[in-house]
Protein backbone atom coordinates (compact mmCIF):
# COMPACT_ATOMS: atom_id res chain seq x y z
CA UNK A 1 0.00 0.00 0.00
CA UNK A 2 1.42 3.06 -0.88
CA UNK A 3 0.48 6.32 1.51
CA UNK A 4 0.70 9.78 -0.15
CA UNK A 5 2.02 12.50 1.79
CA UNK A 6 -0.69 15.15 2.49
CA UNK A 7 -0.07 18.17 0.36
CA UNK A 8 0.26 21.59 1.41
CA UNK A 9 -2.67 23.68 1.67
CA UNK A 10 -1.78 26.73 -1.11
CA UNK A 11 -2.85 29.29 1.54
CA UNK A 12 -0.06 28.46 3.64
CA UNK A 13 2.49 27.49 0.98
CA UNK A 14 1.52 31.10 -0.31
CA UNK A 15 1.62 32.58 3.41
CA UNK A 16 5.32 31.00 3.82
CA UNK A 17 6.58 32.18 0.08
CA UNK A 18 5.31 35.99 1.45
CA UNK A 19 7.23 35.41 4.85
CA UNK A 20 10.04 34.30 2.75
CA UNK A 21 9.90 37.44 0.57
CA UNK A 22 9.57 40.07 3.33
CA UNK A 23 12.12 38.41 5.42
CA UNK A 24 14.64 38.58 2.55
CA UNK A 25 13.50 42.26 1.74
CA UNK A 26 14.54 43.00 5.84
CA UNK A 27 18.19 41.19 5.27
CA UNK A 28 16.93 38.83 7.86
CA UNK A 29 18.17 35.15 8.47
CA UNK A 30 15.65 32.26 9.04
CA UNK A 31 17.78 32.37 12.46
CA UNK A 32 17.10 35.59 13.23
CA UNK A 33 13.67 35.37 12.45
CA UNK A 34 13.35 32.05 14.67
CA UNK A 35 15.25 34.03 17.51
CA UNK A 36 12.84 36.77 17.57
CA UNK A 37 9.80 34.05 17.54
CA UNK A 38 11.53 31.51 20.50
CA UNK A 39 11.67 28.51 17.44
CA UNK A 40 14.43 27.02 15.16
CA UNK A 41 15.60 28.37 11.40
CA UNK A 42 14.12 24.80 10.89
CA UNK A 43 10.49 25.66 11.85
CA UNK A 44 11.00 29.22 9.91
CA UNK A 45 11.89 26.66 6.78
CA UNK A 46 8.70 24.73 7.47
CA UNK A 47 6.63 27.83 7.59
CA UNK A 48 8.17 29.12 4.29
CA UNK A 49 7.50 26.22 2.38
CA UNK A 50 4.02 25.92 3.68
CA UNK A 51 4.75 22.35 5.16
CA UNK A 52 3.58 23.96 8.24
CA UNK A 53 1.08 26.07 9.12
CA UNK A 54 1.41 29.01 10.96
CA UNK A 55 -0.88 30.12 13.64
CA UNK A 56 -2.72 33.40 13.83
CA UNK A 57 -0.75 34.79 16.78
CA UNK A 58 3.03 33.21 15.65
CA UNK A 59 1.65 35.25 11.93
CA UNK A 60 0.55 38.09 14.14
CA UNK A 61 4.63 37.78 15.93
CA UNK A 62 5.91 37.63 12.16
CA UNK A 63 4.26 40.51 11.03
CA UNK A 64 5.49 42.37 14.28
CA UNK A 65 9.25 41.54 14.00
CA UNK A 66 9.21 41.74 10.04
CA UNK A 67 7.64 45.20 10.03
CA UNK A 68 4.20 43.93 7.72
CA UNK A 69 0.69 44.36 8.57
CA UNK A 70 -0.74 40.71 8.65
CA UNK A 71 -3.01 41.17 5.56
CA UNK A 72 0.27 41.84 3.52
CA UNK A 73 1.06 37.55 4.04
CA UNK A 74 -2.59 37.32 2.24
CA UNK A 75 -1.88 39.96 -0.49
CA UNK A 76 -2.20 37.70 -4.00
CA UNK A 77 -3.80 34.63 -2.21
CA UNK A 78 -4.87 31.98 -4.18
CA UNK A 79 -8.97 32.75 -4.69
CA UNK A 80 -8.36 35.98 -4.76
CA UNK A 81 -7.77 37.50 -7.76
CA UNK A 82 -11.51 37.60 -8.66
CA UNK A 83 -12.16 39.96 -6.04
CA UNK A 84 -9.78 42.72 -6.90
CA UNK A 85 -10.52 42.82 -10.15
CA UNK A 86 -8.91 45.81 -11.28
CA UNK A 87 -6.93 46.90 -8.20
CA UNK A 88 -3.98 45.00 -9.33
CA UNK A 89 -1.80 44.39 -12.22
CA UNK A 90 -2.89 41.21 -13.52
CA UNK A 91 -0.36 38.34 -13.85
CA UNK A 92 2.31 40.34 -11.76
CA UNK A 93 3.87 37.10 -10.38
CA UNK A 94 6.85 38.15 -11.90
CA UNK A 95 7.82 40.77 -9.37
CA UNK A 96 7.17 37.70 -6.73
CA UNK A 97 9.43 36.37 -8.42
CA UNK A 98 11.97 38.17 -9.10
CA UNK A 99 11.77 39.38 -5.49
CA UNK A 100 12.40 35.61 -4.17
CA UNK A 101 15.67 36.05 -6.13
CA UNK A 102 18.84 36.84 -3.89
CA UNK A 103 20.14 38.84 -7.76
CA UNK A 104 16.20 40.58 -7.84
CA UNK A 105 17.08 41.29 -3.86
CA UNK A 106 20.72 43.27 -4.78
CA UNK A 107 19.12 44.73 -8.04
CA UNK A 108 16.29 46.34 -5.86
CA UNK A 109 18.67 47.39 -2.88
CA UNK A 110 21.03 48.92 -5.16
CA UNK A 111 18.50 50.86 -7.07
CA UNK A 112 16.66 52.51 -4.14
CA UNK A 113 19.93 53.78 -3.06
CA UNK A 114 20.38 55.71 -6.77
CA UNK A 115 18.77 59.19 -5.91
CA UNK A 116 19.27 60.94 -9.38
CA UNK A 117 16.26 60.44 -11.68
CA UNK A 118 18.34 61.28 -14.76
CA UNK A 119 20.40 58.36 -13.81
CA UNK A 120 17.89 55.91 -12.84
CA UNK A 121 16.15 56.11 -16.22
CA UNK A 122 19.24 55.71 -18.05
CA UNK A 123 19.85 52.15 -16.00
CA UNK A 124 16.01 51.52 -16.81
CA UNK A 125 16.90 52.17 -20.65
CA UNK A 126 19.52 49.81 -20.27
CA UNK A 127 17.93 46.96 -18.37
CA UNK A 128 15.08 47.08 -20.89
CA UNK A 129 17.63 47.28 -23.88
CA UNK A 130 19.59 43.88 -22.25
CA UNK A 131 16.25 42.32 -21.71
CA UNK A 132 15.36 43.16 -25.33
CA UNK A 133 18.98 41.43 -26.65
CA UNK A 134 18.33 38.36 -25.02
CA UNK A 135 14.95 37.80 -25.93
CA UNK A 136 15.98 38.22 -29.78
CA UNK A 137 18.80 36.00 -28.72
CA UNK A 138 16.29 33.15 -27.51
CA UNK A 139 14.29 33.68 -30.64
CA UNK A 140 16.91 33.10 -32.84
CA UNK A 141 18.20 30.04 -31.10
CA UNK A 142 14.34 28.55 -31.76
CA UNK A 143 13.84 26.64 -35.26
Amino acid sequence: MVVNKKQPNPIDVHVGARVRLRRTMTGMSQEKLGEHLGITFQQIQKYEKGTNRIGASRLQKIAEVLNASVSYFFEGAPGEEDKAVGLREPNADYIVDMLSTSEGMQLTRAFSRIRNPKIRRRLLDLIRSLADADGDDDTAATP
